[in-house]
């Protein structure tokens, strides 16, 4: 008879907790179904620009990242923060402002800023900041806005196109670089905007996200070397691309330098990148276990 008050209160807890957590779910639904024509516009992109296609695994990622954490946010209280409102105020300012001027990217990364707002006014700040990475993590599936594109890729284009041709001096083939414009016996090569590393660092980036989340977990400075490092690899392996197609082009003509050849050219430095990450990891974590080690075997003669 003792118990039967506790076992109805606990009762009454969980039937309240569901309720709450379907309130917040119809809420993350209706965000989504008022940004859908937003939404389905980034989709499309997706679709179209391959350089963006990766945006199809972000969702299901950042889905199994809270998943991840379903036991930790089973044993938190839903305590909403009106904390929530600021957030949603700032996507709410952020979608006005994208559609006012036009801006895909403000609109697209509204409705993140929004929905981060919607967990934290109904679910609280401790939901919230488990959440958060998952959430964060969205935001790699929005495409570059074309403004950062313009300002950005010409320098990179170039970056490309000078260490393509010092490793082609390396290999005893004469070229002329003049500016993105690489200069062989046969042909000439442009370095497109495609080849500058700006619009593959986004695919790589994810890939250093994830592969950092499962990497050193706990381990946040070398996290975040391990995602800091992507810019250079990015470059390097477009530049490899870069040097891969004047070779194909300088002994082979201009037509085996296109096509299927060149596409198959961008799996080949995608996964040179991986394994250059992969090493990266490799030599970060003997570092620290040697660094562990040296500090270890001072301890123990001290």
């Amino acid at each position: 008879m003792i118990q039967e008050p506790v076992a109805n209160s606990n009762e009454a807890q969980r039937s309240s907790r569901r309720a709450e957590l379907l309130r917040a779910s119809l809420a993350v639904l209706l965000t989504v179904a008022v940004y859908y024509p937003i939404l389905s516009n980034m989709v499309h992109h997706w679709r179209i620009v391959p350089d963006y296609s990766h945006g199809f695994l972000i969702v299901p990622l950042a889905l199994y990242f809270a998943y991840e954490r379903k036991y930790k946010l089973q044993a938190v209280a839903v305590a909403g923060s009106w904390w929530g409102v600021a957030l949603l105020c700032i996507g709410v300012l952020v979608l006005a402002v994208g559609q006012l001027g036009g801006l895909l990217t403000a609109l697209r990364g509204g409705f993140v800023v929004t929905l981060m707002g919607m967990v934290l006014l109904l679910l609280g700040r401790r939901f919230f900041r488990l959440l958060l990475f998952p959430m964060a993590f969205l935001m790699l599936m929005i495409p570059l806005p074309q403004t950062l594109v313009n300002v950005v890729a010409f320098p990179l284009q170039l970056i490309a196109a000078r260490w393509a041709v010092a490793s082609l001096h390396l290999l005893g083939i004469p070229v002329l670089l003049e500016g993105n414009i690489i200069h062989l016996a046969s042909t000439d090569l442009f370095v497109a905007e495609a080849c500058a590393g700006l619009r593959s660092l986004m695919a790589l980036l994810t890939l250093g996200v994830v592969f950092a989340y499962f990497f050193r977990r706990g381990h946040r400075v070398e996290q975040l070397i391990l995602v800091a490092s992507t810019l250079p690899i990015a470059i390097f392996v477009n530049a490899l691309r870069v040097a891969l197609t004047a070779i194909l082009a300088q002994y082979y003509g201009q037509e085996a330098a296109g096509g299927f050849i060149h596409e198959f050219q961008g799996m080949i430095t995608f996964s040179v990148a991986f394994l250059l990450l992969l090493t990266e990891a490799s030599l970060m974590r003997q570092a620290l276990s040697e660094r562990a080690r040296f500090a270890s075997e001072r301890g123990g003669a001290a």
